[in-house]
C-alpha cells in the first residue's frame, strides 16, 4: 500500500456527503440520521437551481460537478446524489470525475434492487419528476433485472413545486394527489415507487388514497439501509461518540423560506450556510 493512501480507520472518521436540488434531499438524509445516528453529515442544496426535474442533462451535470468540487474539500467519505433527477442524468460523470477520492451512491440503484427482491412478477408504479420518468432509467434498470416487475411510470411534475411552497396534509394537495394517482396509467398497481426526494412528505396522503391496496414505497428509507449496508460492508462506518454529530448544511441560494422549509424536510432546526456555486 503507498503510505500517503488513507486506510480505513482513517476513512471512517469522514464526513458523508449529500447533495440534492434543494432542500427535498433532506428526507433522505434525515433516513440517513436515523439509521446511523453517528455519521456526521454534510448538506449541498441546490437552492439557486430548483427544480432539477425540468432541467436540460448538461445543466445537471455541470451543477453536479461544481457541488461535489465543494464536498470533496470537505473531504466526504461517500457522496449520496440524493436526487432522481441528478441520478438520471449525472451519476456516471460524478463517478468519473469523483474517480478514487469518494465513493459515489445514488438513490435510483437501491430502490431498483428493492423492487426486483419484493416485487418480482408484480405490477409497480412509479412517480417522479419529469427527468426522472423522460429519462427512463427505472424502467430501464429494471427490464435489465428480468424479474418480471411491470414497470408503470408517471411524470407528477406539479407535486414538488407544491410541496416547496408548503402545500401538503391538506385538500390542494389532496385534489393534485388523486388527480394524478387517478390516472389511467397507474391502474391495478401492486406498489407505487416515490421516486423524488419531496414526496416522502405527501406519502401519508398517497397511502390514504390508495386504502391499503397498494403499497407505498417511501424510497429514502430504502436508500439509507443500501448506505449503512454500503459503509458496514467497507468498514468505513464512523464510531460511536459520546456526543452526536455536527451536520453542515449549505444552499446555493438563502432565503429565510428555505430555512424554515428545512426544519420539515429534516424533522428538526438546523442552520443553513449560503455557499453560492458561481461566485
Amino acid at each position: 500500500m503507498n503510505p500517503t493512501t488513507p486506510t480505513a480507520p482513517d476513512l471512517s472518521t469522514r464526513p458523508i456527503g449529500v447533495f440534492d436540488s434543494g432542500i427535498g434531499g433532506l428526507t433522505v438524509a434525515r433516513a440517513v440520521a436515523r439509521v446511523l445516528p453517528h455519521e456526521r453529515l454534510v448538506y449541498f442544496g441546490d437552492t439557486a437551481h430548483l427544480p432539477y426535474g425540468d432541467k436540460s442533462t448538461a445543466a445537471i451535470q455541470a451543477y453536479a460537478v461544481k457541488i461535489c468540487d465543494l464536498l470533496l474539500r470537505q473531504q466526504c467519505k461517500v457522496i449520496l446524489i440524493a436526487c432522481n433527477s441528478a441520478s438520471a442524468a449525472a451519476y456516471e460523470l460524478v463517478r468519473e470525475y469523483v474517480g478514487s477520492k469518494a465513493q459515489v451512491l445514488n438513490v435510483i440503484d437501491p430502490i431498483v434492487a428493492h423492487v426486483g427482491q419484493q416485487y418480482a412478477g408484480r405490477v409497480v408504479g412509479l412517480i417522479g419528476t419529469k427527468q426522472t420518468v423522460n429519462s427512463n432509467v427505472y424502467k430501464k434498470k429494471v427490464d435489465d433485472l428480468d424479474a418480471g416487475v411491470d414497470l408503470r411510470s408517471l411524470a407528477t411534475p406539479l407535486l414538488a413545486p407544491m410541496i416547496e411552497e408548503g402545500f401538503f396534509n391538506d385538500t390542494i394537495a389532496g385534489n393534485v394527489i388523486e388527480t394524478y394517482l387517478s390516472n389511467p396509467a397507474l391502474e391495478g398497481v401492486e406498489a407505487l415507487v416515490l421516486a423524488c426526494t419531496h414526496y416522502p412528505l405527501i406519502k401519508d396522503q398517497i397511502a390514504e388514497f390508495y386504502q391499503g391496496r397498494t403499497e407505498v414505497l417511501d424510497a429514502s428509507d430504502v436508500v439509507a439501509q443500501h448506505v449503512r449496508q454500503y459503509l458496514e460492508s467497507r468498514q468505513l462506518l464512523a464510531a460511536a461518540a459520546p456526543t452526536p454529530p455536527r451536520h453542515h448544511f449549505y444552499v446555493s441560494d438563502f432565503t429565510r423560506s428555505f430555512e424554515e422549509s428545512t426544519r420539515i424536510f429534516f424533522g428538526q432546526e438546523v442552520n443553513l450556510e449560503h455557499y453560492p456555486l458561481w461566485e
